[in-house]
């Protein structure tokens, strides 16, 4: 079968569904699902859930003792790594956030900075939190390529060889700014691909886009050495 030639779908009900294209589908869960319809627990997260699953199955291949989330807002990914964590039996989350008016979860496994990433005092403090210990990144902040570039400068000396710093919606650099997934500024994947230009120590895992519908492309970050 030709790249061209779509599957045969018999029923129509399911022939009109899956004619959308992989583009259309994600245009589809922007406008409709992601801000209103995505939960864990109760707790709203704005997150791709095939993203989600690839998330699990890192953290349960490299149990990082710490994982470091820039940017929770509401803080259903942040629950949702907490009870990751207390599923294998071990690891803490720390959330940087600047706002937490949002903000919504406490968990024994949770612990919380607020601020600014860039901040140095919130770098140290967060460094001071992961010191001695194997941990893994995940950047939902700010998504414009200077501040994204900026914290993968300033936290992936924290991630540990074989772990992740995990660079979410870079999706926006890859669809057209006349729609709602994309941007007209520089983002996250603008700043992946400076960053990686200088710093041989992570690759692209590209085995973690393998759902092929991410927000994340480029993003899943292995250090390497």
């Amino acid at each position: 079968m030709s790249d061209e030639t779509a599957p045969e779908v018999r029923d129509p009900e399911y022939a009109r569904m899956y004619a959308m294209s992989l583009a259309k589908w994600m245009l589809y869960h922007q406008e409709n699902i992601l801000f209103e319809r995505v939960h864990w627990m109760g707790v709203r997260t704005l997150k791709n859930p095939l993203d989600c699953w690839i998330y699990q199955e890192i953290l349960w291949e490299t149990k990082p003792e710490v994982l470091v989330e820039i940017g929770s807002l509401h803080g259903g990914s942040t629950l949702f790594f907490c009870h990751l964590f207390d599923i294998i039996g071990a690891g803490r989350v720390v959330s940087v956030e600047l706002d937490r008016s949002y903000y919504q979860v406490s968990h024994p496994r949770l612990v919380d900075v607020t601020g600014d990433c860039a901040d140095p005092t919130v770098v140290a403090r967060v460094a001071e939190l992961c010191r001695g210990k194997t941990a893994m990144v995940v950047h939902d902040a700010d998504h414009e390529k200077s501040a994204v570039l900026t914290a993968l400068r300033l936290y992936s000396g924290l991630v540990t060889v074989g772990n992740y710093f995990i660079v979410e919606d870079g999706h926006q650099d890859v669809f057209d700014p006349s729609v709602r997934l994309g941007s007209d500024r520089p983002g996250a994947l603008a700043a992946i691909r400076e960053f990686l230009a200088g710093d041989d120590r992570f690759v692209v895992d590209r085995e973690r886009e393998r759902y092929l519908i991410t927000y994340n492309p480029s993003g899943f970050l292995k250090r390497v050495k």
